[in-house]
Formats: C-alpha cells, sequence, structure tokens
C-alpha cells in the first residue's frame, strides 16, 4: 500500500520536513503547496497583471494558487493541515473544509490552545495531533500497522 499526503497550512516553521523525515523508509509521497510566502502572495499580479487594489491583488494569488491546492487535494490519500502557532492560516481552514468535503482522510496538526477555536475542523478530522511526530506515527501505522 502507499499514500499521496498533501502537507497543507502554516509555512513558516520546518514540521512539512519533520513528517517528511520521519516517514522514511515508508511508501509515501508528498505534496504541499507554495510555501515561499512572497511568491505565493504575488503570483497573481506577477502572472496576470498588477492590481492597484490589494484586494484584488490578493484575489487574483488566491485564484491562482487554488490551481494547485485543489488538484493536489483532490489527488490526496491524506491531508494534514497544519495551524501554525503566531499565524492565522484561514487557508488552512478552507483547505482543511475542502478536503473533508471530498471524503479525504484529514489529519489536523494544531496546539491544545487551539482547540476551541478549531472544533468545527477538528471534528471533521480523524486525528488532531499535537507533533509532526505524531503524524508520521499515524501514517506509519496506517500503511504498516505497527505501532511506534
Amino acid at each position: 500500500m502507499s499514500y499521496r499526503v498533501y502537507l497543507s497550512g502554516e509555512i513558516h516553521t520546518s514540521w512539512r520536513d519533520e513528517i517528511i523525515a520521519a516517514c522514511d523508509g515508508l511508501d509515501v509521497t508528498f505534496a504541499a503547496p507554495v510555501t515561499d510566502h512572497a511568491a505565493s502572495d504575488d503570483c497573481g499580479v506577477a502572472i496576470l497583471g498588477e492590481e492597484p487594489d490589494k484586494y484584488w491583488h490578493d484575489h487574483k494569488g488566491a485564484m491562482v494558487n487554488a490551481i494547485r491546492t485543489r488538484k493536489e487535494i483532490a489527488d490526496a490519500d491524506v491531508v494534514v493541515v497544519r495551524f501554525g502557532e503566531k499565524y492565522r492560516q484561514w487557508n488552512a481552514a478552507f483547505d482543511a473544509g475542502y478536503a473533508a468535503a471530498l471524503g479525504k482522510s484529514l489529519i489536523i496538526l494544531q496546539m491544545p490552545e487551539h482547540d476551541h477555536a478549531l472544533k468545527e475542523v477538528d471534528a471533521a478530522a480523524l486525528a488532531v495531533a499535537r507533533e509532526p511526530a505524531q503524524v508520521a506515527q499515524i501514517l506509519r501505522y496506517a500503511l504498516t500497522g505497527k505501532l511506534p
């Protein structure tokens, strides 16, 4: 058995690298959004032309990024969504909802202090993890049936 895992959400820490490293030896393919924050924010205007209004600047970027995001979530077996400490990732909430609507296996990675704010998101998940290592252990168990 193999999995395709989409790693969505917070882009300011190394959580993706930690999960990928901890899954070494497993038959897992990982995908992610563009994690270059400036490129992600400015892709729409860089490709489609400048916008004087910040709303339309951001809208163009969101739409261009959605091409990748929707494809990767649709192709994923498992979607992991990380809600970070310092930043509010509204796009992560969308990704979690979209994955749940498609019936994808969803793992949320969040800090305990976000439990109340994310209770509806968590209710759609099959697991809520606190650390990247726990996500890797879930993937290892699902693929091999072996506990850590």
